[in-house]
């Protein structure tokens, strides 16, 4: 019996393997629109949320520009009739004295708080020492505990020692324990390639050299995730300063914005020229760090 193997071989034109995924998928019209439609409809989402977004932020720099009157108005007029411009330099000579105070604070605060989170985070990265992961559980566990619980025993800490009506309360409590900005740069380091690390310790530097100078440079965008992440912290803040600071010249910009609103009267238009120019800083270092703090956050493990 004799076998025809030209007509069993794989002929010269006739690929011998399986066939391509690509082949398989679906190409005809009802493919190409229910791709389009489930892109549109994702954009439609995008568009929306967008949106509800702006449209906030629209209205408060509307209502900057309009009188009392005219901003109560129903139906509301979206665009001013008569912009008033002067609203923005009454409301900038009334919080100038207060931004500053919230600039320097915010500064400090970011600063600060980057040098301690990246020591702790590189320490609980890269060091090996007896008791790190029990240290790290109970530093990650001190979160969990509210402020409202230790905050009375707290103000009379910061009394006894003479901190009331000074900035400590501000910035020395939120840098010496940077929880969340531990966590996220210990994530950071982790991703770190220990060949570095080990090139560095044969070429004779030390623990700090190495932190310093090869580690850091390494986790640029996680660094500028915890700092946006710190200046919005220290820049919202409202409740501490509320609670220990009483003097107004050393008060912050957040409340001097509640200074528009009283029990009988409220000056709206003026209110909503303070708000817009407090979001000035915190929209431009977004703006500056975006890309960084996207990739900070990304190669940190976190996730919403």
């Amino acid at each position: 019996m004799t076998v025809d193997v030209a007509a069993s071989a794989p002929g010269r034109g006739q690929p011998s393997g399986p066939a391509h995924p690509r082949a398989r998928e679906p190409r005809g019209p009802g493919a190409r629109k229910g791709g389009r439609g489930s892109r549109a409809l994702l954009y439609t989402v995008l568009v929306l949320l967008a949106l509800a977004f702006v449209v906030p932020l629209i209205w408060m720099i509307s209502s900057s520009l309009k009188p009392e009157n005219e901003i109560m108005r129903v139906p509301p007029n979206p665009v001013p009739t008569h912009p008033q411009w002067d609203t923005y330099a009454k409301a900038g000579r009334t919080v100038w004295p207060f931004f500053v105070n919230s600039i320097k604070l915010a500064a400090i605060n970011v600063v600060l708080l980057l040098l301690f989170a990246s020591m702790a985070a590189y320490g609980f990265a890269r060091l090996r020492f007896a008791g790190k992961r029990l240290a790290f559980a109970a530093l990650l566990a001190t979160a969990m505990i509210p402020s409202m619980v230790y905050l009375v025993p707290q103000y009379i800490l910061y009394r006894q020692i003479g901190w009331v009506d000074t900035q400590y309360p501000l910035w020395i409590p939120r840098v010496l324990t940077p929880v969340f900005g531990t966590f996220l740069l210990r994530q950071a380091f982790l991703q770190v390639p220990g060949e570095l690390e080990d090139a560095a310790l044969i070429d004779g530097a030390n623990r700090f050299t190495i932190y310093w100078r090869i580690m850091l440079p390494q986790v640029k965008p996680a660094l500028a995730a915890v700092g946006v992440l710190t200046f919005m912290e220290s820049w919202n803040d409202l409740f501490g300063p509320l609670i220990f600071v009483n003097s107004p010249s050393i008060q912050t910009l957040p409340v001097a914005l509640a200074m528009f609103q009283g029990e009988y009267f409220s000056q709206t238009n003026l209110m909503m020229a303070a708000a817009t120019i407090s979001v000035v800083p915190p929209l431009v270092l977004f703006l500056m760090a975006q890309r960084y703090f996207v990739r900070g956050v990304t190669m940190s493990g976190l996730k919403g």
